[in-house]
């Protein structure tokens, strides 16, 4: 059995890889390990509270891991950050890293040589499946997800329940699953969890983040995503 933990976004990507990994006896999932923005207590690139956060956790049943960051930190402090969190991970005899990535490749190789530095091994449950494919399982399985941000020109969708109405009015140069960072959602009912999540819609809110000079710099909260803006629906506890 593999030691693992798993990237918890609270999203849908990752609660549709965390229903298959529960359903694979060879994956023992020790934490659901999600990085917070410490300046706000939100998840970080979501925005989503992290009392929202812990309910989804105790939900499934699974130990949450919070990593704490700046709110906009470099890529060094974010790498440093993160490789100690690794390999305090690999001193508990965790090998395996599990993430809910679809197709980007650069991100995927980021993560992997990231984790190869500390001797651990990335899992990828969608890799490479088609996203009109995993949305619509997504639904038919009864998860319930909503969107808790999205890029500046999506701004109508922000606040929105995902159904298969709103995928099929979705601008064709959208991705199903906001996979290109599109929009970010917070999953609040489904298989993995004990009860549903019950939430109220709080205050919409714009954020910009200037794209920086240097064109390879990234959003260290979600490496591989150039910076831009984004609206930001607050999901409060109902």
């Amino acid at each position: 059995m593999l030691k693992c933990i798993f990237n918890w976004s609270g999203g849908k990507d990752s609660s549709l890889a965390l229903y298959h990994c529960l359903q694979n006896p060879d994956l023992d999932i020790k934490y659901l390990v999600t990085t917070i923005n410490d300046a706000v207590d939100r998840i970080s690139m979501h925005g989503v509270r992290v009392e929202l956060l812990i309910q989804q956790a105790e939900g499934i049943g699974i130990p949450l891991y919070q990593i704490r960051l700046p709110e906009m930190p470099d890529m060094k402090t974010y790498d440093n950050a993160m490789r100690r969190h690794l390999e305090h991970f690999k001193s508990e005899g965790i090998t395996h890293s599990i993430f809910g990535d679809i197709f980007l490749e650069d991100l995927k190789k980021y993560r992997d040589d990231r984790l190869a530095e500390v001797g651990m091994t990335g899992i990828y449950p969608l890799w490479k499946r088609d996203t009109t494919e995993l949305i619509n399982e997504f639904l038919t399985l009864g998860f319930g997800t909503v969107i808790a941000c999205t890029q500046q020109h999506l701004e109508y969708l922000v606040g929105k329940e995902i159904t298969p109405g709103l995928i099929m009015s979705l601008p064709a140069d959208v991705d199903v699953c906001g996979e290109n960072g599109e929009f970010h959602t917070f999953a609040f009912k489904g298989p993995i969890f004990k009860k549903e999540i019950k939430y109220k819609l709080g205050e919409k809110v714009f954020k910009e983040y200037k794209t920086p000079e240097n064109t390879n710099d990234v959003c260290a909260s979600d490496p591989g995503k150039k910076l831009s803006g984004f609206w930001y629906q607050d999901l409060i506890l109902a």
